[in-house]
């Protein structure tokens, strides 16, 4: 029961739980925006190239030599004694395959040699080295 001489409150929206909501949607998109873009191979330091071209297959199988000298096929590490094997069974039916080679700049030189020595094993595989234009 209201007295007469009570004045009316006015009405107040509290407008803080829906900044809330807006701002945990803002980080929903952007957080899911960053998990949108495809990553092919380990992160590793790529040198540059100014030839270098985009090589076009349907779906490349990555070969990661970090600047450890640690190997990966698609992003399962494996060991250089195993690595043809590993690229055959990824091959599966197909007669060619792209293999791309993402060595870091800091890994030797015999390293890289050997890795591609042992691809070549592979029948069907097609070498590419990834580099990054400078």
């Amino acid at each position: 029961m209201r007295l007469p001489d009570e004045p009316d409150l006015p009405a107040q929206i509290n407008i803080v739980p829906m900044i809330d909501v807006i701002f945990a949607i803002l980080t929903f998109f952007i957080m899911s925006t960053l998990f949108l873009t495809r990553s092919e191979g380990l992160p590793v330091n790529l040198p540059k190239a100014a030839s270098a071209q985009q090589q076009a297959s349907s779906e490349p199988i990555n070969v990661t030599v970090d600047a450890t000298g640690k190997i990966s096929v698609n992003r399962q590490q494996v060991d250089l004694n195993v690595l043809s094997a590993q690229v055959r069974t990824l091959m599966a039916d197909k007669q060619e395959a792209l293999v791309i080679i993402n060595a870091d700049e800091r890994v030797s030189h015999g390293q890289v040699v050997a890795v591609m020595d042992n691809l070549r094993q592979v029948q069907g595989a097609k070498l590419a080295i990834a580099t990054q234009k400078p």
